[in-house]
């Protein structure tokens, strides 16, 4: 029978203790010792090629999209609400990016432009408000009279590099998706075809309209629209908006779109609905300037630090989500306001003095 030591080995193989009880230690035989056999010839394998599959070469077949982002230079600027920040031309342009999101927050609320005024009609049946509001978020309003006037998007084809030279220039936000709306009461999809979408958009031409589809089969399974975005009447707006957007991960539907709709339906007064959160997470543009600005990347603490940047600047949470959109990439998107919306000096002021700028 195998004896082990108080070391919990085999006595043998224990250096310690086969010398207190005088027995012969195993010698260790380690890879160093000379091999006394010729090594095995070896044959080479043949090649496999998986059948259907061309050989992978340097190039793609999939399209890689490189961005800089612009970043200013370390003149020793420095905040706590944006630690991450080490210039004070970034603070600065943060600052402005912020004070208009907040900006076209209040507009949403009090004087909303285009299709958004018929959302807010609150004489229309809510399920049309409804289903207009996550029209207007899914394929996203253009961005006319300046840069960017909009991507065409269609079926089979990807994205195509935005419109021809001067096309755009006066034209209406929301003329794309007035052009391809659907009633919800008539149950037909919107024709997506060649449809021009703004730089929010979560439709992808090669899905179709199966992301619609899927909005309705669950908007179908709660019983309603209504039912399904309210929820129970006791929750709190917070809850409200938290349970909508997770239940709202449906194929091809995005983050941003997601939270967007949720913005805007609570914004124009169709349902009891307030952002808690950022719902920060995953590959997109405000998770990401999120971590650039705060300095970390772990979720939790990047909420609180959102947090408390909007209660600094004195604007809400979800102020936070088209404006540290807007600062990453590089570029103002207005989401239906136009080229010529401008931030509140006073807002853009006060937000300024709170990142010591």
């Amino acid at each position: 029978m195998p004896s082990f030591c108080r070391h919990n080995r085999l006595v043998q193989n224990c250096p310690i203790c086969s010398k207190e009880q005088s027995i012969e230690l195993r010698p260790i035989v380690t890879s160093s010792a000379p091999r006394t056999a010729q090594p095995r010839p070896t044959t080479p394998r043949p090649s496999r090629t998986r059948s259907g599959s061309p050989a992978r070469s340097g190039g793609s077949s999939g399209r890689l999209t490189v961005r800089r982002v612009a970043r200013g230079a370390d003149d020793g600027y420095h905040s706590p609400l944006v630690i991450g920040l080490k210039s004070s031309e970034d603070a600065a342009r943060l600052a402005e990016e912020i004070a208009f999101a907040d900006h076209r927050l209040k507009t949403l609320e009090h004087d909303p432009p285009g299709l958004y005024a018929e959302v807010a009609d609150a004489g229309a049946d809510i399920e049309e408000r409804s289903w207009l509001a996550f029209l207007i978020a899914y394929l996203c309003p253009l961005e006319v009279g300046g840069k960017g006037e909009g991507e065409v998007r269609g079926e089979g084809e990807g994205e195509v590099g935005g419109t021809e030279e001067g096309e755009g220039d006066g034209e209406d936000p929301f003329a794309e998706i007035e052009r391809v709306r659907t009633s919800w009461a008539s149950g037909e999809m919107p024709s997506l075809e060649g449809v021009r979408c703004g730089p929010r958009s979560a439709h992808d031409p090669a899905r179709g309209t199966r992301t619609l589809e899927a909005y309705r089969t669950w908007a179908a399974r709660a019983g309603s629209q209504a039912a399904a975005y309210a929820g129970d009447a006791a929750w709190p707006p917070e809850r409200r908006f938290a349970r909508a957007f997770e239940r709202l991960a449906l194929p091809g539907l995005h983050r941003d779109a997601r939270f967007d709709l949720l913005v805007t339906l609570g914004r124009l007064g169709v349902y009891d609905m307030r952002a808690g959160s950022l719902a920060l997470g995953g590959v997109n543009d405000v998770t990401v300037g999120a971590k650039r600005a705060f300095g970390i990347g772990d979720p939790l603490l990047l909420e609180r630090r959102a947090s408390d940047l909007a209660r600094a600047c004195g604007v809400p949470l979800e102020a936070l989500d088209l404006g540290l959109h807007n600062w990453q990439r590089g570029e103002r998107a207005t989401l239906g306001l136009g080229a010529d919306a401008e931030p509140d000096p006073e807002a853009l002021s006060a937000i300024c003095g709170a990142l010591g700028l």
